[in-house]
């Protein structure tokens, strides 16, 4: 189960947090990814994480991040809290979306040590949180 919350109504240039907590099933060693929809567009792969750190460090892990929000936002993980996040700044009304979080179970979305942004490896999604920028 992904539970994504975080959502709400921001003015441009202001920030949103999204979070989404794993639980069951979707905890696994590859890919956790955040994706949006608009309405009358195709979801569209925003960041993803390998979940889980790299091999001897701490606190380091291989993520990627879709062009059109490099640089503003950032995706990130609390591995003991089963936590994955994404930290959204400097917002525009083109952000406006139902925002996704999916798991990848099988390690399809997995390429290695970078994840696909596309969604159809990503077996696990959750309800969906929506943000509103105006």
């Amino acid at each position: 189960q992904l539970v994504e919350s975080g959502g709400g109504s921001v003015q441009a240039g202001g920030s949103l947090t999204l979070s989404c907590v794993l639980s069951g099933d979707t905890i696994t060693e590859n890919c956790i990814g955040w994706f949006r929809q608009a309405p009358g567009k195709e979801r569209e792969g925003v960041a993803a994480v390998v979940r889980g750190n790299v091999a001897g460090s701490e606190n380091n892990y291989y993520t990627v991040s879709g062009d059109s929000v490099k640089g503003r936002f950032t995706i990130s993980q609390n591995i003991v809290q089963k936590t994955v996040y994404l930290q959204m700044n400097n917002l525009t009304p083109e952000d406006t979306a139902t925002y996704y979080c999916a798991a990848d179970p099988w390690g399809g979305a997995r390429f290695g040590s970078t994840c696909t942004l596309a969604p159809k490896p990503f077996g696990f999604w959750g309800q969906g949180t929506q943000v509103t920028v105006s």
